[in-house]
C-alpha cells in the first residue's frame, strides 16, 4: 500500500482492509439486540480460537490493561495473597495493580533477561499458605521473552492455587494450551496478535473459577469481572461499549479463524526468522538467546554511538516505526515487533532501510 506506515511496535498493529472496513459498519445502540448478537458472536469466536470446553469469555471495553486489572482485582479473597512472577515491566504492573486494590502481594522476581526461578516459586507456594492466586506474564513485552507458563501452571495446580496469565501480547502469536498449562484466567486484547483495533479486551475464564469470583467482594465498579460476565450472559452490557472496536474485533477473529490460529503463529515465526537472519547479517546482537525469544518481538542492543532517537527518526522517515526499551533498558536496546498485517516483502524493505540507517550512524 503506497505511503502506509509499517508499525513495528508491539501494538497497535497494522490491520487488514477487511478489519478496517468493519469499522464503517452502521451505528447501533448497545442496548439493542443487534449488539447482543455481535457480543455473543465475539465471545463464541474467542472460545473457538483460544479456549477448550469449560471456559467462558468476558469482554472489557478498554485496553488489555483494563481486562488485566479486572482479572487481578476480582481474583483474591479478603485476607489472601497473590504470588506474582516478575521478570519485566508487565510482571511489575500486575503486582502494582494488586497492591492498588489492597491485595497482598508476594513476588517471585528474576532478572529481566532470565526465565523465572521455578524453585523459588515452588518454595513460596509451600511456605506462604495465604497465597490463593499465582499470576504471571506469558509474553513479557519488555524484552520479547516467553515465560514457561505450563511449568508454573503445574506448580500452581499441584499446590491448589488458581493461575492467572497475562497473554495480552501472546494470544495469536504463541502456542498456549490453557488446559495443559492449567490456566484458570487468561487475559487478551484485540489489537496485538489478534489484529483488531485498540479499545476492547477480554478475559477467558474457567466456568468454576468465574463462579468462585462471584463470592469475592467487588474492588471496582467498572472492572468487576463477575458483574460484567453476568450482564453479558444475559446479552447485556453494564456500560457503553466500544461498538465499532467490537465490529473490528469480530472481523479480526473471523479472519484469524479462516487463517487458522496455528498458521497465524507460524506466519509470525517465519517473519521473526527472516528478520533475525537480517539482524545477524547486519551485525546487530539480540538481547536474549534464541531459546527465550518470542515469535513476535526482538529486542536488539543499540550499536555503540547510535541513540534510539536518531535510529527511530531515521526509520520513521522511511515509513517504519520501531519501539524503545523500557526502564533500565531504555538507553541500551530497541525493539522490533512483527505483529499485525505486514508482508514479508515489507519486512525485507525494513531491513534494507535499517541497513542504510546503521551505515549513517
Amino acid at each position: 500500500m503506497p505511503g502506509r506506515t509499517v508499525l513495528l511496535n508491539p501494538g497497535p498493529v497494522n490491520i487488514s482492509e477487511r478489519v478496517r472496513r468493519a469499522l464503517t459498519r452502521p451505528d447501533i445502540c448497545h442496548r439493542e439486540d443487534d449488539f447482543s448478537r455481535l457480543m455473543a458472536a465475539i465471545r463464541s469466536r474467542l472460545l473457538q480460537a483460544f479456549a477448550p470446553a469449560g471456559f467462558t469469555a468476558v469482554l472489557v471495553t478498554g485496553s488489555g490493561t483494563a481486562a488485566l486489572e479486572a482479572a487481578v482485582s476480582s481474583s483474591v479473597d479478603e485476607g489472601r495473597a497473590m504470588l506474582v512472577v516478575v521478570n519485566g515491566v508487565y510482571g511489575e504492573r500486575i503486582a502494582k495493580m494488586a497492591r492498588t486494590h489492597g491485595i497482598r502481594v508476594v513476588e517471585a522476581a528474576s532478572e529481566w533477561t532470565a526465565p523465572p526461578d521455578l524453585g523459588l516459586i515452588e518454595r513460596i507456594l509451600k511456605e506462604y499458605a495465604a497465597v490463593q492466586v499465582v499470576a504471571m506474564v506469558h509474553h513479557e513485552t519488555t524484552t520479547g521473552l516467553i515465560n514457561p507458563v505450563a511449568q508454573v501452571g503445574r506448580l500452581a495446580g499441584a499446590n491448589g492455587k488458581s493461575f492467572l496469565v497475562d497473554s495480552i501480547s501472546g494470544l495469536g502469536g504463541e502456542p498456549l494450551d490453557l488446559d495443559a498449562a492449567r490456566v484458570d484466567l487468561c487475559v487478551g486484547t484485540a489489537n496485538k496478535c489478534v489484529q483488531g483495533v485498540p479499545g476492547i479486551s477480554f478475559v477467558l475464564a474457567r466456568d468454576d473459577e468465574m463462579a468462585r469470583r462471584r463470592t469475592i467482594p467487588p474492588r471496582s465498579v467498572y472492572l468487576h469481572l463477575p458483574s460484567n460476565w453476568a450482564a453479558q450472559e444475559k446479552g447485556e452490557t453494564l456500560f457503553t461499549p466500544a461498538v465499532h472496536a467490537a465490529y473490528a474485533l469480530d472481523e479480526a477473529l473471523v479472519e484469524m479463524l479462516e487463517e487458522g490460529v496455528s498458521n497465524r503463529i507460524a506466519r509470525y515465526a517465519a517473519a521473526a526468522a527472516l528478520l533475525r537472519a537480517g539482524y545477524d547479517r547486519l551485525g546487530l546482537s539480540c538481547l536474549l538467546p534464541p531459546v527465550l525469544r518470542s515469535n513476535s518481538i526482538t529486542a536488539l542492543n543499540l550499536p555503540p554511538g547510535l541513540s534510539y532517537e536518531r535510529l527511530h527518526n531515521r526509520l520513521k522517515a522511511e515509513g517504519f516505526v520501531i519501539y524503545a526499551g523500557q526502564g533500565a533498558l531504555s538507553n541500551r536496546i530497541f525493539r522490533v515487533a512483527n505483529m499485525g498485517d505486514v508482508s514479508l516483502d515489507e519486512y525485507r524493505s525494513f531491513l534494507t532501510v535499517l541497513e542504510l540507517a546503521l551505515r549513517e550512524g
